[in-house]
């Protein structure tokens, strides 16, 4: 699998990059699976020197041209009388069709006619064999077709005459094509015309060669185009990650600085609430403490403060007293319980006289 992260390589290994994909182009590989697997890649790149693009090595491939040039024999000797044949049925079916269309002579009835029986003849021993034997299907054999055939002279004459109708069948379709390829050779004389059409094969095969020169162009154009476009992706992607990061960056730098206005308005907001709440209070106050209240609470406060001086006075007179009783030692301390004692005493007992003479008076 293909890293999604782009990977730099060298020129050098651009290079031997390179040499490998175009050297196995119907290879299911990838720029990164070359990167991915170095060692792959240098093994690849040993090959190329000894295999071609689909992978042969120089002797089979030689060995392999040698058979398609056999191959190509053999097609030719195979396909020669085939195609001979089907020019004479193509000539038999324009003369079918023509003698509905114009009159004909005699002696083209005479010269067609043993054609057509000529080629039946033919096309039967072929396909059913016949050198070999008769039909096991049918039952025909070569008899039943000699039956069919026209008399010696009429082959005669019809093979005399065969190579010139020939002839002019081949130039009739030559003079076809070379007018489909070159359309402005159709006002030529027929002289200049085979002229052209002898050289046609070598235009067709220099046609041929630019094609496919034109073709191995344009893969090697796809393939250039391939590697910058996944050069360039690999670029793009490097780019966005950067442009992510700086966006990430400028947004926090942003975000920092809206916080810090947002904190800032929240504390003025605040200081403001503050503020109002003691312009409230103080509009209490002054509901609450009018002029006259103010005096009066003034005047109760300086009478306090007045008691609280005399009771802090009299507070430090009786300390003072009680210091000068701390001076006579523990038998004055006793002393002054027993006198407490008997103050309690005494008061307890007024209590009970006044209970008792409480009745009589009334």
């Amino acid at each position: 699998m293909a890293s999604s992260h782009p990977v730099r390589t060298s020129e050098k290994e651009n290079s031997l990059l390179e040499k490998v994909l175009k050297a196995f182009p119907s290879a299911d590989l990838t720029e990164d699976d070359l990167i991915q697997n170095p060692q792959f890649c240098k093994l690849l790149a040993k090959l190329s020197s000894h295999v071609d693009s689909t992978g042969l090595t120089k002797s089979l491939q030689k060995e392999l041209k040698k058979a398609d040039e056999e191959l190509q024999t053999e097609t030719k000797k195979w396909m020669r009388p085939m195609i001979i044949h089907q020019l004479l049925e193509e000539i038999v079916q324009e003369y079918i069709i023509g003698k509905y269309q114009s009159t004909v002579t005699p002696d083209d009835d005479k010269f067609y006619g043993t054609l057509e029986q000529c080629l039946l003849a033919a096309k039967c021993d072929v396909q059913l064999h016949l050198s070999e034997g008769p039909s096991s299907v049918l039952g025909i054999s070569s008899k039943h077709v000699q039956r069919i055939m026209p008399s010696e002279q009429d082959v005669q004459d019809m093979e005399e005459r065969l190579p010139k109708e020939l002839e002019k069948h081949l130039k009739r379709k030559a003079f076809s094509i070379l007018s489909y390829i070159q359309p402005e050779s159709e006002k030529d004389s027929d002289g200049l015309k085979l002229e052209k059409f002898n050289h046609l094969p070598q235009l067709l095969k220099e046609e041929r060669n630019r094609i496919e020169h034109l073709r191995e162009e344009n893969a090697e154009m796809a393939f250039k185009l391939t590697r910058q476009t996944h050069s360039y992706l690999n670029d793009l992607l490097e780019h966005m990650r950067l442009l992510q990061t700086l966006l990430l960056e400028n947004r926090l730098k942003v975000q920092t600085k809206l916080d810090r206005k947002k904190l800032e308005y929240l504390e003025d907001k605040c200081k403001l609430g503050v503020q109002k709440i003691r312009v409230e209070l103080l509009d209490i106050q002054l509901d609450t403490y009018t002029p006259s209240k103010i005096s009066t609470h003034k005047k109760i406060r300086e009478q306090l403060e007045t008691e609280l001086t005399a009771t802090q006075k009299e507070k430090q007179a009786v300390e003072n007293k009680l210091a000068s009783y701390d001076m006579f030692g523990q038998e004055f301390k006793d002393l002054v319980e027993e006198f407490a004692r008997l103050q309690v005493e005494i008061e307890a007992k007024k209590l009970a006289v006044d209970t008792l003479t409480k009745p009589e008076v009334q």
